[in-house]
């Protein structure tokens, strides 16, 4: 069983996907682009500004499902420029603490909208006491 993830503090999927999929006590959550949810738009500024919204679309999809950052097993980042990984690390390390999830990085030749950067992300969903 699967349950689709929704949320308009990140921005609508770009394609025939879902923002993200509940399944098995896991939550996969598409990649992020660093698109304004407000406007839909790419972020003005550089990669750092990028990297961070990427990242904040990335947390709204996880919060809508009911996890956090720290519940991040696995991350897959995408950019089109590996001279931008260090900026990007630099971001990254706000958002994840030790013991840091397991992560790819790569570097694309393009991404949709033709965004510098996309991040996805596997995280285990937090076991709840009963009410």
């Amino acid at each position: 069983m699967k349950t689709a993830v929704s949320t308009k503090k990140a921005p609508e999927a770009v394609g025939p996907y879902s923002q993200g999929i509940v399944s098995g006590g896991l939550v996969f959550v598409s990649g992020q682009l660093p698109l304004d949810p407000s406007t839909g738009g790419m972020k003005e500024g550089g990669i750092k500004e990028q990297a961070k919204q990427a990242l904040d679309n990335l947390g709204a999809v996880l919060s809508e499902a009911g996890a956090a950052f720290s519940d991040v097993v696995k991350v897959s980042v995408f950019l089109t420029d590996m001279r931008h990984f260090p900026e990007v690390n630099e971001v990254y390390s706000t958002c994840f603490e030790a013991p840091y999830p397991a992560r790819s990085c790569v570097e694309v030749r393009r991404l949709p909208k033709d965004a510098p950067i996309e991040i996805e992300a596997i995280a285990r969903l937090p076991h709840r006491s009963a009410p």
